[in-house]
Parts: C-alpha cells; sequence; structure tokens
C-alpha cells in the first residue's frame, strides 16, 4: 500500500510509528511544514519526508489527514485536484465529520473517518471506523490497516463524536486514574518507581482481566469484596466522594466540548 499522512503531529506521528513497526506500506510519504517530529525516519527507506502534500497526495493511494479541525480545510482545499475517485481518504480530525470532507473533496470520494487513540504508536489502539456511503465498500481495508495497530470497531458515524471522547481522550482519563492511584501508593510508603509500577500493572492486570474473560466489571468487584473487607470500604468512600459521578461528567464535557468544536 501507497500511503500518505498529512500532519505529523502526535497522532500523525504515533500513527507512522505503528505502521513501520509493522512495514504495513510500500511507501509511506510523511507531510507537515514541520517533520521535527518524524525525522528519525528520515533514513528508513521507503519512508519519505516532505512539506509539500500535493507530493505526497500524488505518490500515495490512501491518504490519512491527521490534522487539527481548525486546518483541515484549507489542506483538503488546497490537495483536492489531486485527489481522484481512486484515493481512499482517511481522516482522524476530531469533530469533523464525513459531510464536511465532502463538501470540499465531494460525495464521490471514499471517504473514511478513522478514530484511534496514541496507543496506536505501539499497536495497542482502540479505533473507531465509519465511512461515506461511496467508501463503505473499503472499509475493509481500513479494518486490515488498523487491525494490526491494535482492535477496531466499524460504528455509524453519529457515534463517532462520543467514540473520539471515550477512545482518544480516554487514553488521558485513564492516566488520570493511574496517577491518582500512584500517589495514593507513595503515601502508603512506597518509592516513586515502585508506585508507578504497581499502579501501571494493576491497571494493565484489570483490562486483561475484562478483555479475556467477557465478564461484566461489576462481577471481577465482586471476586475481590469481602463482606466488610477493606476492598468495599475503599469502594464505597470512593463512591461517597463522586469518583463514578465525576468521571461520567467529565466524559459528558469533553463529549460536549468536541460538538461545540464541530459546529465551529
Amino acid at each position: 500500500m501507497k500511503i500518505a499522512i498529512i500532519g505529523t503531529g502526535n497522532l500523525g506521528s504515533s500513527i507512522a510509528k505503528g505502521l513501520i513497526k509493522n512495514e504495513s506500506f510500500t511507501s509511506l510519504y510523511l507531510s507537515d511544514r514541520n517533520t521535527k517530529a518524524v525525522k528519525e525516519f528520515a533514513t528508513l527507506a521507503n519512508v519519505f519526508l516532505t512539506d509539500d502534500n500535493e507530493l505526497a497526495v500524488e505518490n500515495s493511494d490512501i491518504i490519512l489527514f491527521a490534522l487539527q479541525p481548525k486546518h483541515i480545510d484549507g489542506v483538503l482545499k488546497s490537495v483536492q485536484p489531486k485527489i481522484s475517485k481512486n484515493h481512499i481518504v482517511m481522516s482522524v480530525a476530531a469533530g469533523v465529520g464525513i459531510d464536511r470532507i465532502e463538501n470540499i473533496l465531494g460525495s464521490d470520494k471514499n471517504i473514511i473517518r478513522i478514530m484511534p487513540n496514541t496507543a496506536i504508536s505501539i499497536r495497542k489502539s482502540m479505533t473507531c471506523i465509519a465511512a461515506n456511503d461511496t467508501g463503505k465498500d473499503k472499509i475493509t481495508l481500513a479494518e486490515d490497516i488498523f487491525n494490526q495497530l491494535g482492535t477496531t470497531m466499524v460504528i455509524s458515524e453519529d457515534l463517532m463524536q462520543a467514540a473520539t471522547v471515550i477512545c482518544g481522550s480516554g487514553i488521558a482519563f485513564w492516566m488520570r486514574l493511574i496517577r491518582a492511584t500512584t500517589q495514593a501508593a507513595i503515601q502508603l510508603g512506597f518509592e516513586a518507581d515502585q508506585a508507578h509500577e504497581l499502579a501501571v500493572q494493576t491497571c494493565f492486570s484489570s483490562a486483561s482481566l475484562l478483555k479475556e474473560s467477557g465478564k461484566h466489571p461489576e462481577q471481577e468487584i465482586d471476586r475481590v469484596t469481602t463482606p466488610s473487607g477493606c476492598t468495599i470500604e475503599g469502594l464505597n468512600e470512593m463512591e461517597h466522594q463522586g469518583l463514578s459521578s465525576a468521571l461520567i461528567q467529565g466524559v459528558v464535557a469533553s463529549f460536549e466540548k468536541i460538538n461545540q468544536l464541530k459546529k465551529n
């Protein structure tokens, strides 16, 4: 596959790193005004760094736009004459709907909206995928690419805003919970590096249990909450302090913000 990534910020460079680790291309163009984030790849075979978006499009079959919402319209307009019906256009721009891209490129183009998270750089992303009518038969190709970089889920586009919050912003939410657990462990007497390892591995253990067992979280919680025990005492205090409520409100606040971005 001949792939171009337009925009090499945090997400664009993370996708590039994942593709390079998997060698998932015959050529990879990384285009940005500033390619500093991916300059380490400049010497790799079949990887090309450029600040010429049109050149990247001309030499690729799949074009992935990893741009901020405020920049994507201008870039799409600048490369629109170079994009044909044979191209597959993918976008990871948060809050940018397929209709907005169609208004610039045309509804006759294969347009796929992708929402990965930054764990894509280590091939552990949760990636959601939606397409316009023209691009629906290209969804399998998108799945093939992004399943190499984690796990994918095909969803309807009206859920993409919510998926952006749960999967994209969700990385930051979980990091904050891990940080809080680390701080608690330090308060209880562990050294900082020990506390960090305990928090990270326990988070990984919890997710792995749910992933492999397919159980609901409450079923696993029941296994470690004994009557009058320390676990239920801690859980109840967290709920008294509003843990679940705060997390839900935070997710909803992010969702409301991303909807504001879409209007802009």
